[in-house]
C-alpha cells in the first residue's frame, strides 16, 4: 500500500533509530533527560526564543498555549479550519474555559482587517478576546501558506489590542522552506509557537512548544496537569534531533512531488477544482462519475490510500515515505481510473 493519507504514517529511517537507540536519558519531569533538554534549547535557539517544551503531540503544545494565553470567559480568534478548533475535541472550551471568534479565510488563512473587526469592545456582555491563533500551513487550506506581510499587519493588531499571539506550526517547516523564510523572524514575531515534529519532519512522535522562559515555565505546569509529564522520553526527543538535522531541506522533495500528482489529478474529468498546491497537500473537488468516499475506495483497491475529508473532496498529502517511483505508481493509478 502506498498511504497518502497523512504525513504522520511515516516510519524511522535507519539513521534516526540508531540516533534513537544511542541517546542519553534520563527523568524529563525532573529535568534530567539531556535529549530532551538538547531538543527543547535547539529548537528554541532555532527561532531565536528562550526556551522549549517538549509535549506527546501537537494537540497538546497547541491547547497549553490556548491555556497559558487566556482566561476562563476569554475568546480566541482562529479561522474556521484551524486545527485547534477542527481537530482538538473541543479543548479550547474543556480545557480553558473559551470560547472561540471562527471567521471565513481564505484556504484558512485571516487578514489583519479581519482580525481587527473580530475584537471584542471593552464591554461587560461579551468575551474578553485575548489570543490570536495562526496555523501555517494550514492543513484545510490545501498546505496554503501565510503571506509574511499580512502576518506582520496581524501582529501589529495583537500589539495595538494587548492580544497574545499563537502560531499552529505543525507543518510550519513546510512554510518555511517553501517561502525560503528565516526561523528566527517568526520567533521575533510570535509569543508562542508550535512545532510538530511527527509530520513532514518524520519521527515518530511529538511536538514543541517555544516561547519565553516565563511563558515555558507556565506551561510546564499545565502540562503536567494534562498528564503530558514523560520521563525517560529522550528516545523520542533523539528522533526529533535527527529530524530537525536531516530532514527539513527534503521537503521540498514532497512539495515538488505533491505538483506532480496535482497535474496528474487536475486532468481527470471527475475532479472538478485542484485547490493551489503551495507544499505537500493536495486537496481535490470531486465532482463526476464518483464521490469522494468512492473514490478513496477505488484508489486503496488499486494500492494507494488517500482520505476523503469532505462529501465531495479528497486530501493526498506527500511525505518521506513516497518516493519518485511511488509517485510513478501512484499517476498510473490516477490515470486508469
Amino acid at each position: 500500500m502506498i498511504d497518502l493519507r497523512s504525513d504522520t504514517v511515516t516510519k524511522p529511517t535507519e539513521g534516526m533509530l540508531q540516533a534513537m537507540f544511542s541517546a542519553p536519558v534520563g527523568d524529563d519531569v525532573f529535568g534530567e533527560d539531556p535529549t530532551i533538554n538538547q531538543l527543547e534549547q535547539m529548537v528554541a535557539d532555532m527561532f531565536g526564543m528562550e526556551a522549549g517544551i517538549f509535549c506527546p503531540s501537537g494537540t497538546m503544545t497547541n491547547q497549553i498555549a490556548i491555556k497559558l494565553h487566556t482566561q476562563p470567559g476569554d475568546e480566541v480568534i482562529c479561522e474556521q479550519f484551524s486545527h485547534i478548533y477542527q481537530y482538538e475535541g473541543g479543548g479550547i472550551a474543556y480545557n480553558s474555559g473559551c470560547s472561540v471568534r471562527l471567521l471565513i479565510g481564505d484556504r484558512g488563512r485571516l487578514t489583519a482587517d479581519q482580525v481587527e473587526e473580530a475584537i471584542n469592545p471593552d464591554d461587560v456582555h461579551k468575551p474578553h478576546t485575548s489570543l490570536v491563533s495562526l496555523e501555517n500551513t494550514c492543513n484545510r487550506g490545501g498546505g496554503s501558506c501565510y503571506d509574511w506581510k499580512e502576518m506582520e499587519a496581524i501582529k501589529e493588531i495583537c500589539l495595538r489590542h494587548g492580544l497574545s499571539y499563537h502560531i499552529d506550526g505543525a507543518r510550519l517547516f513546510n512554510a518555511i522552506v517553501a517561502k525560503q523564510e528565516n526561523p528566527l523572524k517568526y520567533g521575533a514575531m510570535f509569543d508562542t509557537i508550535s512545532i510538530c515534529l511527527s509530520k513532514g519532519l518524520g519521527t515518530p512522535v511529538g511536538s514543541v512548544l517555544i516561547g519565553s522562559k516565563a511563558h515555558i515555565k507556565k506551561a510546564r505546569r499545565i502540562r503536567k496537569v494534562f498528564g503530558g509529564g514523560m520521563r525517560q522520553a529522550g528516545y523520542l526527543a533523539a528522533a526529533g534531533i535527527y529530524a530537525l538535522e536531516h530532514n527539513v531541506e527534503r521537503l521540498n522533495e514532497d512539495h515538488t512531488h505533491a505538483q506532480i500528482l496535482a497535474a496528474a489529478l487536475a486532468e481527470k474529468d471527475f475532479v472538478s477544482e485542484v485547490l493551489p498546491v503551495e507544499t505537500n497537500i493536495i486537496i481535490a473537488q470531486i465532482n463526476g462519475r464518483y464521490t469522494a468516499s468512492e473514490l478513496v475506495k477505488k484508489m486503496k483497491e488499486e494500492g494507494v490510500m488517500v482520505m476523503h475529508i469532505s462529501t465531495n473532496q479528497i486530501r493526498l498529502v506527500l511525505h518521506l515515505g513516497i518516493s519518485i517511483e511511488s509517485v510513478n505508481n501512484i499517476i498510473k493509478v490516477i490515470s486508469d481510473l
